[in-house]
């Protein structure tokens, strides 16, 4: 065989050398190929486990309904006259005796003035007839005048009499109506926009609505209770009886469709003592203070009310743990192999950010509270003990 020759210098080197060379080079490569590509397998991934939080709840009702105002009132005239003023802006705050509107008075202070004078000449003719009675009673008893005189003094007396007091009423009347001619807040409240305008004749046979007065502090929430909800708490109570009194013990919280929570703070002040048999509820109400006017007549709440029951040791978890398939509501929990399982539970309705666990879990369970994007059922993972905030009188909502 022949050597081959070099390029360069044109040495000839054997090719047995050649190849020798070729397998040594092929042999770092395939060891350097084989290094690189080992599979080294992941550590497990790290997720936040805590038990379920023990803790003593209240059990809730959870309701919708919607606020009402406490007090609302049209605003009529009365009497009829051009209206001459308007003391108020649309939309403001009004105090109980505000002057709202002013009706021409000059005729209805005619009135008055007709009136007492009819009154004065009324009392002047009493006067006048009781002194003929006196007169007609001396004469009687020294038998100068008849009986008959003397009856007729009588009756004029009292037929005086009578028509003073037809008088006074018709004074009482004649300031009635002038009073009229100023309307004025029944109470505290908001005025709506007014529906005539200055110079309009109002009044007369058919009452002129000028506007309206809505009293918004405090204010009402109202809702409808089940049947079964009603017999639930009657059984939470032990059938006993509530008073009045014990009714407006009854703490009730509200809270709007976008807010978390219940913020407003109230007490129940009415139940309905029927159920209607049209939809099988009752009517149930609460009232709130509500100096801000945050909560407006029509609003769409949340209603939270107590059942009169409580629930020991009950199992709280972040709502955030929960997950949910076609099964239903689940939580991830890891065995004594720190591996993740699934397991199904039932929930009660959710406060803060606790969701009380019904079923399904043991208070030593090991609940997947953080990391739950790294956790996948059957697989291994690293466990890191986490808490679970308390939070103080959890109540809970039954379903």
């Amino acid at each position: 065989m022949r050597a081959s020759q070099s390029p360069r210098r044109g040495r000839s080197v054997p090719a047995a050398a050649v190849k020798a060379c070729a397998t040594l080079l092929a042999a770092v490569w395939m060891a350097g190929c084989t290094k690189q590509t080992a599979y080294v397998p992941p550590p497990p991934p790290e997720v936040g486990v805590a038990q379920p939080l023990q803790q003593t709840v209240t059990i809730h009702l959870e309701q919708t309904g919607n606020t009402v105002a406490f007090n609302t009132v049209d605003l009529v005239a009365r009497v009829e006259g051009f209206l001459n003023a308007i003391k108020y802006k649309d939309g403001a705050e009004a105090k109980k005796g505000d002057v709202l509107f002013v009706i021409e008075q000059p005729p209805y202070q005619a009135q008055l003035q007709q009136a007492e004078a009819a009154l004065i000449a009324a009392r002047a003719e009493l006067v006048k007839s009781e002194a003929e009675l006196s007169r007609q009673s001396t004469l009687r008893s020294q038998d100068i005048s008849t009986q008959v005189a003397l009856d007729k003094a009588r009756a004029q007396r009292d037929t005086d009499k009578a028509n003073v007091m037809s008088k006074e009423a018709g004074v009482t009347l004649a300031k009635i109506n002038l009073g009229y001619t100023t309307v004025t807040a029944p109470f505290n409240g908001v005025v709506t926009k007014h529906l005539v305008s200055v110079g309009e004749l109002v009044g007369g046979t058919v009452k002129t609505k000028l506007a309206s007065i809505v009293q918004l502090d405090p204010i009402y929430v109202s809702f409808n209770m089940s049947e079964q909800d009603l017999l639930r708490i009657r059984a939470n109570l032990g059938d006993q009886k509530i008073t009045f009194e014990d009714l407006q013990k009854v703490p009730v919280e509200v809270g709007l469709m976008t807010e978390e929570g219940f913020p407003y703070k109230g007490h129940l002040d009415y139940v309905a003592p029927e159920l209607d048999p049209a939809t099988g509820t009752i009517l149930v109400r609460g009232v709130f203070s509500n100096p801000d006017e945050v909560l407006l007549p029509g609003f769409f709440v949340r209603i939270r009310v107590p059942t009169g029951r409580t629930v020991q040791n009950a199992l709280l978890v972040p709502d955030r743990a929960l997950g949910q398939n076609q099964e239903g509501r689940y939580l991830l929990v890891l065995n004594k192999d720190d591996v993740v399982e699934q397991r199904p539970v039932q929930i009660g309705q959710q406060f803060g950010d606790l969701r009380l666990i019904q079923s399904g879990i043991k208070p030593d369970d090991r609940i997947i509270v953080a990391g739950i994007q790294r956790a996948i059922p059957g697989r291994k993972v690293a466990p890191k003990t986490a808490t679970i905030a308390s939070v103080a009188s959890a109540p809970a909502a039954e379903k």
